[in-house]
């Protein structure tokens, strides 16, 4: 939990992410799916290998394989065959004997050992070993990447390019895998214009929802986008009714402050829930979380970098844990600050940054440009947020900060 100084009436960011996550029943509907598909896909359930990998003993190198005990009486070796990576020697090495053997070549029955090619002369069918060769040398063992029948992917895992191609390895197919987490998503708000709209005074163009909808794909979201919706009650009560209709989780954007046409928290108490709605965070104080029906509902800030941070910083690892997904926590480091971080004590805030290695290979932090939560192309300059602690103050050139990696949500 985070301690220290806390602005009156705002709720501290690990306290908000509990109460979320106490709130959740992660999806368990189960289906099966294709490697070529299940690239961010969630395994539903351990995942055991039918066979060892390597699947047999076989050579780390190109050169020769030998009995190490021939060493013990002469370095020279007659060659008797070949073994290539799918064509193994198929029979058996003799004393003084030896087999040409290719990187990923089955090691041939009697050998064990294999002498890289570089430390050989070769004379016609004569082959001398010119340096010391341990025994098992250049051998890859069966089994030794992958045991048969261990697990080597456990329930809860989201799958990468690097868990497909271990899949691939063990001869799998398809997986077990949870369905997609839906996820519906609105924004609000009478000023807001699509983009490739005709600019009109007055109005905006909608980044929050393109952005949302792009970071909610990046978890491996089905997104169900409902578009703007005019600052009307009838109209902001509709689409949460149809929202929690056809999806696990409904998020929007805009209209959870204090304004006059600030409607989507009031329907919301309304039809639901609100468990909170004010956090000590910055950007992005006025984030409304609660219940409907069948979804759970995040309100997000209507300002795009405000809406950028409360996502990455809440909705993701609640909407990871709601698709049955492990969380895996976010890259921390500390680094000296190059110049003065404005802050004032109360709210956890979160500054885009740039974190770099000095000449001297010391982590170096400074800011990524204006803090301003309208200024969404602060993100294009920086790699990471400075964390800095509801109770901390000014941050002085030279003092220690926790840098948080951006990761792939993000980037």
């Amino acid at each position: 939990m985070e301690c220290g100084c806390v602005a009156k009436g705002l709720m501290p960011v690990e306290q908000a992410k509990q109460i979320i996550w106490d709130t959740i029943t992660p999806i368990n509907d189960i289906e099966q799916c294709d490697l070529d598909s299940a690239l961010d896909r969630v395994l539903a359930e351990d995942v055991v290998s039918p066979i060892n990998v390597p699947g047999f003993d076989n050579s780390a190198m190109d050169g020769y394989a030998i009995r190490h005990q021939d060493l013990s009486s002469g370095t020279t070796f007659n060659l008797v065959g070949k073994s290539f990576a799918g064509t193994p020697f198929n029979g058996e090495v003799g004393k003084h004997q030896c087999v040409r053997i290719m990187t990923g070549a089955q090691i041939p029955a009697g050998a064990d050992a294999v002498v890289m090619q570089e430390n050989t002369v070769a004379n016609n069918s004569e082959i001398t070993v010119t340096h010391s060769v341990k025994l098992g040398e250049a051998i890859r063992i069966a089994g030794s990447d992958i045991v048969k029948k261990s697990i080597v992917l456990s329930k809860g895992k989201r799958l990468n390019a690097i868990d497909i191609g271990l899949l691939a390895s063990i001869g799998i197919s398809n997986v077990p895998v949870l369905r997609k987490l839906k996820v519906a998503l609105f924004s609000t708000g009478d000023e807001l214009l699509q983009p490739g709209d005709t600019p009109q005074q007055g109005k905006i163009f909608d980044s929050n929802r393109p952005m949302l909808r792009a970071m909610l794909r990046r978890l491996g979201a089905e997104v169900l986008d409902l578009g703007v919706i005019e600052d009307d009650p009838d109209k902001i009560r509709d689409a949460f009714i149809q929202a929690d209709a056809n999806a696990d989780c409904v998020i929007t954007s805009g209209g959870v402050s204090v304004g006059e046409a600030d409607y989507t928290r009031e329907i919301l108490e309304e039809i639901g829930q609100v468990d909170f709605w004010k956090l000590a965070i910055k950007p992005g104080k006025p984030l409304a979380f609660g219940r409907l029906d069948n979804s759970l509902f995040f309100g997000l800030p209507g300002n795009p970098v405000s809406a950028a941070v409360t996502f990455d910083q809440i909705a993701t690892p609640s909407l990871s844990l709601l698709a049955g997904c492990t969380p895996e926590g976010k890259i921390t480091v500390r680094a000296i600050a190059k110049n003065k971080f404005k802050k004032k004590p109360g709210r956890t805030d979160y500054q885009r940054a740039v974190c770099y290695r000095d000449d001297n290979g010391q982590l170096i932090v400074d800011s990524g440009g204006s803090q301003s939560s309208g200024v969404l192309s602060c993100f294009t300059t920086s790699n990471c947020y400075a964390v800095l602690e509801n109770s901390r103050g000014m941050v002085e050139p030279g003092e220690s900060v926790n840098v948080q990696w951006f990761d792939a949500v993000l980037r």
